[in-house]
């Protein structure tokens, strides 16, 4: 049974990896964005639908989720990044440092609240919510860890409140993976060579790796998996 998937983020990188297993299963797979060249190159090559939203704005997403159909079987709020790339320096200035703290919880855990809340009622029973973390979020890496740390602590009350109409929620923190607009051509080969070497598989993540994790979350066979983080990094943190 061919299912509707959001996909926020979608235009690019994990986010389009993502959209484009769906497809793969012959899914309906709406992505969204707030760039809507690149959200119109990506609809075409997938065959998914887009819609161009800031989901920091509530009104945009209300105007996008009342666009949606009247049931959405999954949700993956993938739609963030460290803001901090290209942020001015604080350099002791309070304002400063706090506008910049501010952008990345706008945009890795409000864009997620207010996406996973809007379209909470149109999510079907048995469906899915699926949030994207950073290994940063269990690291710490400033201002962009502790947005992720939230996010997958927010993550906890989503699955107690949809749990009980068959919902999961998860968080798939990915470690260091290429294909993605993330590190915005600030990545050194000493920094990568770095994060390679913290791996115990010795190699880079790839989006299609953080996909399958996504997929997988979204499937019937993750019914019994909620409330979890599940971390794609190639050993580079190890849980237990």
């Amino acid at each position: 049974m061919s299912r509707t998937i959001v996909v926020t983020g979608g235009g690019t990188g994990i986010g389009k990896a993502a959209a484009e297993r769906f497809r793969a299963d012959g899914d309906q797979v709406v992505i969204t964005g707030r760039r809507a060249d690149v959200l119109e190159k990506a609809a075409a090559e997938l065959g998914a639908r887009a819609f161009v939203c800031d989901g920091t704005d509530p009104e945009q997403v209300r105007r996008l989720v009342d666009q949606l159909p009247g049931e959405v079987h999954a949700l993956v709020n993938n739609a963030g990044g460290n803001t901090d790339f290209g942020a001015p320096g604080d350099e002791g200035d309070l304002a400063i440092l706090k506008s910049n703290w501010l952008a990345n919880y706008d945009a890795n855990v409000l864009t997620a609240v207010l996406m996973t809340t809007a379209l909470a009622p149109r999510l079907a029973a048995g469906g899915a919510v699926v949030h994207i973390g950073s290994i940063a979020g269990t690291r710490g890496s400033g201002s962009y860890g502790a947005a992720k740390s939230a996010l997958a602590t927010w993550n906890q009350d989503v699955a107690a409140e949809l749990g009980s109409r068959g919902i999961t929620s998860n968080v798939v923190a990915p470690g260091f993976t290429t294909g993605t607009e993330f590190f915005q051509d600030r990545l050194t080969d000493e920094r990568r060579q770095q994060l390679l070497a913290a791996t115990t598989v010795k190699r880079h993540g790839e989006v299609g790796d953080i996909a399958a994790a996504i997929h997988f979350l979204a499937s019937p066979a993750a019914r019994y998996i909620s409330g979890q983080t599940l971390h794609v990094n190639g050993g580079a943190l190890t849980t237990r």
